[in-house]
């Protein structure tokens, strides 16, 4: 039979991108408009879940192996001067001397300080990059970089593998990540997961927005504040996450 021919239809306009950008694969998922190329079966959302299922599969395969990691988030235009980039060198370290291996997003800035203290420590380096509009290169520290094009992929990886975050200052994606977080360790879906956020006068107005404005409005709880922990000190942000260990560690042998 005789294949039946869609009515036409116009052509949707792209919208203007600026120079150097290219269309990620997240940006064509989320699209609603209809593209000219719709009937390649490679660019429909069935085949689309194949793709994902694939780095799901890829992720698991490559990470299976990783036993006790910390993630650190943070911005990646921290330059390589700067007290934070030190500060994070200076935590991983502290944190590979531990057995801890150190999980990033793979990319400059606060990523590549927590890279490059795993390495000097002499604990895995492992980056996860993620496909960007503007291509984001892979820091010069890892053991191990893996490469995602989907966003909630990746953040799956960084809770399943990890069992602490620290969280440096940072923009838009360090507070996604931490609110995600929060919300998996509020809802209890993840249990003995400390979240640590690095820089007290950094963080200062979000925990009082947290705190005067969410908590008293009656949008969180007061037990909810405790979720995470706020201190300058490396040490301290190590001695948290060791002695969540050592909690996880005791429950499962009693659960044993």
């Amino acid at each position: 039979m005789p294949r039946r021919s869609k009515p036409s239809r116009p052509e949707p306009k792209a919208s203007p991108k600026p120079i150097g950008q290219r269309t990620t694969e997240d940006e064509r998922l989320f699209e609603s408009t209809p593209v000219p190329d719709r009937d390649e079966f490679t660019h429909t959302d069935p085949w689309r879940v194949l793709r994902i299922t694939g780095e799901f599969v890829q992720g698991f395969d490559e990470l299976a192996d990783v036993e006790w990691a910390v993630v650190v988030f943070g911005s990646a235009r921290t330059p390589r001067e700067a007290p934070w980039y030190l500060r994070a060198v200076e935590t991983a370290k502290l944190l590979g001397k531990e057995k801890f291996a150190i999980i990033t997003g793979g990319g400059p800035g606060i990523m590549e300080a927590a890279n490059k203290g795993a390495k000097e420590s002499g604990t895995e380096s492992i980056g996860l990059n993620i496909e960007l509009p503007h291509e984001q290169y892979a820091n010069p520290y890892l053991d191990r970089e893996i490469d995602f094009r989907y966003f909630f992929v990746r953040k799956t990886m960084f809770v399943k593998y990890a069992c602490a975050f620290v969280v440096f200052p940072g923009g838009y994606g360090s507070m996604d990540e931490l609110f995600e977080a929060l919300t998996l360790i509020q809802t209890g879906k993840v249990k003995n997961f400390p979240v640590v956020l690095i820089g007290t006068k950094y963080w200062k107005g979000l925990v009082d927005w947290l705190e005067n404005t969410v908590a008293a409005e009656r949008n969180i709880s007061p037990e909810d504040l405790l979720l995470f922990h706020v201190t300058d000190d490396p040490q301290d942000a190590v001695r948290i996450i060791v002695d969540a260990r050592r909690r996880m560690m005791a429950a499962t042998r009693k659960a044993q």
